[in-house]
């Protein structure tokens, strides 16, 4: 992460693709922990965006930052 969008360079023979592998690992951790846990990670992605759209539905809008 810190090579792809901080300060840090790529070391010699360091693929930038590594950084789609390592997140497809974390995504399948992820989806066979909660495989194991018996959670349903589509019902709680939809009101985890819900709650967040919600929360941050006028959060930026006075953000000089994000100005056109």
């Amino acid at each position: 992460m810190s090579r792809q969008f901080g300060e840090q360079s790529y070391k010699e023979g360091e693929d930038p693709e590594d950084l789609k592998k390592e997140m497809a690992d974390v995504l399948f951790v992820l989806v066979c922990l909660a495989n194991q846990c018996g959670v349903n990670l589509e019902e709680v992605i939809v009101k985890n965006m819900e709650r967040k759209a919600a929360r941050d539905s006028e959060r930026h809008l006075k953000n000089p930052k994000l100005e056109k």
